[in-house]
């Protein structure tokens, strides 16, 4: 019952006792109809509050900054149909929606939505009689989420296949490095190297046994995405999502990594680990906290082991320069992609060196900005 309700309901019971008290038929009627008002009004409500059931339409393929027209359709379990049916929802840091419910649905317009996963809190529905005399509230849980996905550039050709470091889309097999993983064990043969000896198999057997090693390719291309700076991090995204998804389109194996809290890892290899890596793309937050340098000390990362390293970063410190010079001395691809306005002195450091490094400035043409000198010069 609702604060009207109940002033209703009070006001009933009081013109009662005035017409008992002063004898006043007239009143009666009054009194009655106040009573039976707010009765059937909480009558009304009550049978019409079955818990309904809640479908949404239109959160698929959701790029950021455009506006997404999501569609209520809601279905009451009841025989009664309910006077008037609202719906208040909210999707994460979004403001929260009333919408009415008309006819089995209803319609709202999200603006201007910015990149992110959206999780819907559980819907709240308020079934109310037409005069406001009761209300009932009902919560509905429905664990569906809004993936607004980064808006990328379609790029022909890349920054770091311009002059001396074009390979024109190829990929170079003669390079591309490998590692050996166990497959299986077997009796030594005369001649072999006793490097390749199973120790723990020689000594349950009794007989030499060595390692039988196969091919383990590494990942071609690893776009390493930093998540340390909230101000430029929307840019980034799009800088490195719109990289990776060149690579993915010429059939290079490619992995996903970023330097977020999770340092989450998604290697691309098929179109269902593309779709992945997007949502990876979609959700990511600016919460890293650790350096950058740092993930390419260790050999066993899935960065320092690929064939192309592409980092994407707004901050280019001594040491992380270190680490990059140092593996293009190694002759291992590298190249650097720096979103910000401000001048970085250890760019121009990278560059003696060989290292293909493109500037990307926020609000500029994000293409232009990563395609190869020559056409960018032209």
């Amino acid at each position: 019952m609702t604060r009207r309700g109940r002033a209703t309901l009070a006001l009933g019971v009081a013109v009662y006792v005035v017409a008992w008290v002063f004898g006043s038929q007239a009143l009666y009627p009054v009194a009655t109809g106040l009573l039976v008002a707010v009765l059937l009004a909480i009558a009304w409500v009550r049978a019409s509050a079955r818990a309904p059931s809640i479908r949404r339409h239109g959160l698929g393929n959701v790029v950021e900054d455009t506006d997404v027209r999501i569609r209520l359709e809601v279905a009451m379990q009841s025989l009664v149909p309910p006077p008037t049916l609202v719906v208040v929802e909210r999707a994460g840091r979004i403001p929260e929606r009333t919408v009415e419910i008309k006819n089995g649905g209803g319609r709202y317009v999200l603006q201007n939505v910015r990149r992110g996963r959206y999780v819907f809190d559980p819907v709240r529905l308020s079934i109310e009689d037409p005069f406001g005399l009761a209300r009932i509230e009902i919560v509905k849980g429905e664990p569906e989420a809004l993936v607004v996905y980064p808006r990328l550039v379609d790029l022909p050709a890349l920054f770091s296949e311009g002059g001396s470091h074009a390979q024109d889309g190829r990929r170079l097999l003669m390079r591309r490095p490998t590692g050996y993983e166990l497959h299986s064990v077997r009796e030594h043969m005369q001649g072999e190297s006793l490097r390749a000896v199973h120790w723990p198999s020689t000594a349950r057997r009794g007989r030499l046994m060595v390692r039988e090693l196969e091919d383990a390719p590494r990942d071609e291309v690893v776009v390493l995405l930093d998540a340390t700076d909230p101000v430029t991090f929307d840019v980034a995204v799009r800088a490195g999502g719109s990289i990776l998804r060149t690579h993915v389109r010429r059939g290079r194996r490619c992995a996903l990594a970023i330097n977020s809290a999770g340092r989450p890892v998604q290697a691309v290899n098929s179109p269902g680990d593309w779709h992945r890596a997007l949502e990876l793309l979609a959700a990511a937050e600016p919460d890293g906290k650790t350096p950058l340098y740092a993930l390419l000390q260790s050999e066993a990362g899935v960065a320092a082991r690929s064939l192309e390293l592409v980092v994407v970063t707004s901050r280019v410190d001594g040491a992380l320069a270190d680490r990059l010079v140092q593996r293009a001395l190694s002759r291992r691809g590298v190249s650097l992609v720096f979103v910000g306005n401000t001048k970085e002195p250890q760019l121009l450091r990278l560059q003696t060196v060989g290292i293909p490094v493109a500037v990307v400035r926020p609000g500029g043409d994000l293409a232009e900005q990563l395609a190869p000198r020559e056409e960018r010069v032209a």
